[in-house]
Formats: C-alpha cells, structure tokens, sequence
C-alpha cells in the first residue's frame, strides 16, 4: 500500500554512566581512582534504500530507539557503545522536525544516511577527574541522555516523468502498456488514488515514469487530495500532459491543470512537457485532433496523438520523452539542505516563574548537565554548582528575585537554593 507521508519518535540511545571505584590490590593499600567510562548511545539513522518507494511501513511502527551504551567498569573498563538503529526510507523522502516544521535533511541518493537522532556520550569514571590536588576523586558523569524528537517524513517521487491530467485521461493505462507496472484501471474518474511508477525501456534505455493521479480544480489547495499528488510532480524534468480526447473540452482541461500547477508551485509553470491527446481511437477525439493542435500548437511544447488502449503512437510518444530527457539539464536543488543540523546555541538558558513561586530553568546544556550529575556524590553537586555558576544561571537566578530554600526546576530534578 502506498503512503507517502508518515510521523514518527526517534531516540538516541542513552550514553552508558561513568563509574567511580577505587583500586583494591592488596599490596595498593591507598589505590587511586579506577572507574571507567560509560559507552556512546547508538544513533537513529535513517538510510536511503533505492528499491523501496513508500511510507508504508511506518503505518503500524512508529516508536524507533537506539540501543543505550553500557555502564563503565572497574579497573578503567569503557562500558561497550549502543548498536545504532538504522531506518530505511524511500529515495525522495523529505525530514522535517514535527514541532518546527523545519527542515532537516532531503533525502535522494542511494545509501545516502542521515543521523536523525544522536546518542548521548557516555559519562566520565572517575579516573578521568584525578588532579594533583585531588588523587582520589568521588566523582562520575552519568551518561548523557539521546536526543529525542517527532519527525515529519514527507515523500517526493523521483522520476524522470510526470503524466499529469484531469482524471479518466487514460494516464493509467499509458503507463500500464510502456512498462510493466501494473496500476488498477477503470472507465470512471479517481480510479487511480496513489501514483504509480514504472521502468520504461526504450532502445536499450530507460527511463522512471510517474503517473499522477488525476488533478481537479482547486488541487493547488489541497481539494481532492491535490496536495498529496502535486508534490510528486515537482522532481520530475518533463512532464506529459495528458489530455482526454473525449472529454467536455480538452483545450479547457489543458488550461485549467496548468493554472493548477502553477499555483502549486510557479516553478512547474515552466516545466518542459509534452501535450498528449489520447483516445484516438475514438471518432470525436480524431475530429477534434486538428482543433486541438491549433489551439495548442503555439505554445513550444511538441504536441502528439495516441491511443494508449490501442498503443496507437505509445511507442513513438516513449522515444520523443527520452530524446528530451537527454536535451534537458538535471534539476538544481530546491535550496541547500543540510545533511547534518547544527542545534541552536545550547549555553543559552531561560528562567520562568512557576505560579507556586518556585523558578524552572530551561537550556539545553544545563538540563544535559543535569541529567549526568550523580547527585549522591557531594564533589559531583558541587561540580554542577560550578557550571551553573560558568553558564551565568545562579547570577540569573539571584537578580531574578530567589531566596534560599525556594525550590529550582532544572530539567528532571527538583533542587532547594542554598546559599
């Protein structure tokens, strides 16, 4: 089943705790500090599979989290780092941070990987703290917790050509005889309610197809599922427009779908294409065949007659689309999309006032340091005191109006000031 757009909850593994310990030999009797390292959380990675072409996949699973690394160990063990999990996604698939809506990552390259959730660092042993000053440190990092975050996945078919038209143009039934894609097929309009690709082979060429489902007025606003289709034609370099020879009007079909995209996005205005009149099969659309290229034929786009139920011209109409795909550049990225994201600066630190008189402090890396103090070590407080102090929070704090014994929110953990 075809999906094309999907949200879904990343979490980077958490980072394995630091350890404090103390070497115990027995002819060491005043052994010095010997805790570990905790290893690195694994990653979230989303990684191009060239062979999938939906979202399908994330209908039912939707929770995705990487493996947390492991605790350190005596004797200076490193605990072991989390297995990243890796996530495959359709080439063309668009990231979006779901809060934002900004844009993260644009996927189209086979194998192309970005790492959409990070895991924590694992924390310091305490053999990583030993001064001159201090040779038997009581003191250790937890691990730093994995990033975590809704995203938006959004998915632009990549394909060569668009077919594009009202509905009931035949533009299923195109597709269905160029490739070998198999679309349901039907003599009433919105049979066709996804897009479907296909692999055309022309004299030992080919070329990747797409069949849009039928466009109606108002497509641009979302009307009849507008926007879900029309994104799928802004990757294509040449489009087929394809008109029905036994529709009301065609010529007004034509402008109508053209104004459609337009207000889409006015870049598709200028799209090459190829207008197509199909049904020739039929008498009113050959006696309308010589209307319809006076009407149209001005307009710089090669205009052609078939009959897609009969392959009358299918053939020909295949070999004019590769001779003006190899006449045509490849599209220039819509903007310069970063593969990896820079988070915003994680010093800066917000104070709000709660309505029972107690403050929370919000900031990045004081909530991270947070998290990764061992509040059962006195040296480790007094550590984190020292980064409050760095950071310019207990300044803040003061001129903010707190008094000792008011209570601090910072992150998970509820603190009493002090002096």
């Amino acid at each position: 089943m075809f999906r094309d757009e999907a949200r879904i909850y990343v979490k980077g593994g958490d980072g394995g705790d630091g350890m404090v310990t103390f070497r115990r030999e027995k002819y060491v009797p005043y052994g010095g500090p010997s805790g570990g390292d905790g290893g690195k959380g694994g990653d979230v990675v989303l990684v191009v599979n060239p062979k999938m072409n939906t979202l399908f996949q994330f209908e039912r699973s939707r929770h995705f989290r990487a493996k947390p690394g492991v605790r350190g160990g005596s004797s200076n063990m490193t605990g072991a780092n989390g297995d990243d999990l890796v996530i495959e996604v359709p080439p063309g698939t668009i990231v979006r941070e779901d809060e934002s809506d900004r844009l993260l990552a644009d996927l189209t390259q086979s194998d192309q990987r970005f790492v959409v959730a990070r895991g924590g660092r694992g924390g310091r042993g305490n053999a990583r703290f030993k001064t001159s000053t201090n040779q038997a440190p009581r003191i250790a990092e937890r691990g730093e917790p994995g990033r975590e975050r809704w995203v938006k996945l959004e998915l632009k078919l990549i394909a060569d050509v668009g077919i594009v038209g009202v509905p009931n143009a035949g533009k299923s039934t195109l597709i269905s005889v160029v490739s070998a894609a198999k679309p349901k097929i039907a003599a009433y309009p919105f049979t066709t309610l996804t897009p479907n690709l296909g692999v055309v082979l022309v004299d030992d060429r080919d070329m990747v197809v797409a069949d849009i489902p039928g466009l109606v007025e108002g497509a641009h606003s979302g009307i009849g599922l507008g926007h879900s289709f029309l994104r799928h034609v802004q990757r294509t370099r040449l489009l087929i427009h394809m008109l029905d020879g036994t529709g009301e009007d065609p010529i007004a079909d034509f402008h109508q779908i053209m104004m459609e995209l337009t207000l889409y996005d006015e870049a598709l205005a200028d799209r090459p294409q190829i207008i197509v009149l199909n049904k020739m099969d039929m008498p009113q659309t050959q006696e309308r065949w010589p209307i319809v290229q006076q009407a149209l034929g001005d307009l710089g786009h090669p205009i052609v007659a078939i009959s897609a139920l009969t392959r009358q011209g299918t053939h020909n109409l295949m070999r004019l689309t590769l001779a003006r795909l190899d006449e045509l550049p490849e599209l220039e990225p819509e903007e310069e999309i970063p593969v990896f994201t820079i988070d915003d600066d994680e010093d800066a630190f917000e104070i709000a006032r709660g309505d029972d008189g107690s403050y929370r402090v919000l900031g990045t890396r004081i909530e991270r340091a947070a998290n990764m103090t061992y509040w059962e070590y006195h040296e480790s407080i007094m550590r984190f005191q020292r980064i409050l102090e760095a950071l310019g929070i207990s300044r803040a704090l003061e001129d903010a109006g707190v008094q000792k014994g008011d209570i601090v929110y910072i992150g998970d953990y509820e603190l009493e000031w002090g002096e």
